[in-house]
């Protein structure tokens, strides 16, 4: 479940920190190689074009938020995601295999999300990031390659954190709307992340299978996953600002 009580501040010190630990950790051992299925290399091209973008319009609204702190936090955020893209080029090249100039998922994605300002920009990206908690999981767990499973271990463990990230903002965004508008906001959001996990389900079923992960398991587990998602948007706003050990994950570790 997501905790409570991180400010921004906290956010963006653990960014910084995740920073540090990042370049003491260093890459994978790409020398090693990579044993994936053609359907898993299919999939991880198309996730790994969603990973990719410089984030401008992100960074624009975030900055226009009146927030210094949050947007550098912001910033990290987005440099983050794009070392995800560079890490998946990096396994796909392992295993013999380029990546795509793009894919009509992303960009239906990208033009959803820059239609209206800085609370519809993270709502759509937080179903891409919820999405991305149940695929990371299933290649972490499901690959019999190693160096794929240890490349998921480490995405995933970062959008673990990503997703509360955003949560704080959204909450914050939700809390003057009217009790009505801020469900129905919500109840929207769950839909379309329903229809996303559908869609996903059915375009990476193929991958999916060879991960040991059904289709529906898969739609399942991800929307069971909104619930708490939904819970902290409408919680009472944080009043700690002091950095807890380490943020919980919000998705449920539902079976494979």
């Amino acid at each position: 479940m997501i905790k409570q009580g991180w400010g921004h501040d906290a956010w963006l010190a653990d960014f910084e920190a995740e920073r540090e630990r990042r370049a003491a950790q260093g890459d994978p051992d790409w020398s090693r190689g990579a044993a994936l299925p053609p359907a898993l290399v299919r999939s991880l091209q198309r996730f790994q074009v969603g990973e990719d973008g410089d984030g401008s319009a992100l960074i624009g609204k975030a900055g226009r938020a009146g927030d210094p702190v949050y947007a550098r936090a912001v910033r990290l955020f987005v440099a983050e995601e794009q070392n995800h893209a560079r890490l998946l080029a990096l396994l796909l090249a392992a295993g013999g295999a380029g990546t795509l100039a793009g894919h009509w998922s992303d960009t239906a994605f990208v033009r959803l999300r820059r239609l209206l300002g800085l609370r519809v920009e993270l709502l759509v990206l937080m179903v891409a990031e919820v999405v991305a908690l149940r695929y990371y999981r299933a290649v972490r767990d499901g690959s019999p390659d190693p160096l794929a499973s240890e490349v998921a271990g480490r995405i995933l463990a970062d959008e673990e954190r990503h997703v509360p990230f955003h949560c704080l903002r959204l909450r914050e965004a939700l809390a003057p709307l009217p009790a009505p508008a801020g469900r129905a906001a919500t109840l929207a959001w769950q839909a379309l992340l329903a229809g996303a996990a559908a869609v996903v389900a059915v375009d990476h079923g193929p991958a999916l299978g060879t991960l040991g992960v059904r289709r529906l398991t898969f739609l399942a587990d991800t929307v069971r996953a909104s619930a708490p998602v939904v819970a902290a948007l409408h919680a009472a706003s944080p009043t700690a600002t002091r950095r807890p050990s380490r943020p919980g994950s919000v998705a449920e570790r539902g079976g494979r």
